[in-house]
């Protein structure tokens, strides 16, 4: 069973809360997607086909492509459990975002079965116990989303085919506007919502104490 993860621990436990950028965290991803190549290599050094199963690269696409399901699985199910957490002005918000992380989650799975193949990928258990009030819910939304940026960022140049690689891409710019709006939802002005000029999961969400009254 997988280990439970709350907002300080996402993404192999790759970030740290509050203010700083998180270190490391780019080698943690680096870390998952070699271990997507080798996995790849032992179960398709078979005779290259049209399938993922006979296809080498068509084998890393499907195995990558549900390294990405799963950051995705998990946001989705973070936001289910969730939106208790938010007051109602900021429930529609929670839904937007999780209905947005389901549509990845068919997109992922489609192109997955696109490459012949198979989801296996799970969500994470999560621990929701630091994310009972307004600003925990937010700051494990925002975790979740940076894991999710930073997983699509590194691995879509290294996805085979054309049509995974473009999806790839297409879900970091998503989870970059949801990054934009959860640091406003957070208290960030506007310019301080504005990211970076180069996005990479690494921005810290906005600083300030965790609000006890839960909103």
């Amino acid at each position: 069973m997988a280990e439970p993860i709350g907002f300080a621990q996402v993404g192999s436990q790759r970030f740290l809360c509050g203010h700083g950028r998180r270190r490391g965290s780019g080698r943690a991803v680096a870390v998952l997607w070699l271990a997507v190549a080798l996995a790849t290599v032992v179960v398709g050094c078979g005779k290259s086909g049209h399938g993922a199963d006979t296809d080498p690269e068509k084998g890393f696409d499907a195995a990558a492509l549900n390294a990405v399901l799963a950051r995705e699985l998990t946001a989705v199910e973070a936001y289910a459990q969730g939106l208790k957490a938010l007051p109602p002005g900021l429930r529609p918000l929670g839904r937007r975002l999780r209905a947005q992380d389901q549509e990845y989650v068919d997109a992922l799975t489609k192109a997955i079965r696109g490459v012949g193949g198979e989801t296996d990928a799970e969500a994470a258990e999560l621990d929701l116990s630091t994310a009972a009030t307004r600003d925990g819910f937010l700051r494990l939304a925002y975790e979740l989303e940076s894991a999710a940026l930073a997983t699509g960022l590194e691995g879509a140049p290294r996805l085979y085919t054309p049509a995974p690689r473009t999806l790839a891409t297409s879900l970091v710019a998503g989870h970059a506007r949801h990054l934009v709006v959860l640091r406003q939802a957070l208290g960030a002005d506007l310019a301080g919502a504005i990211p970076e000029a180069f996005e990479d999961g690494e921005t810290p969400p906005p600083g300030g104490a965790p609000d006890a009254a839960g909103g």
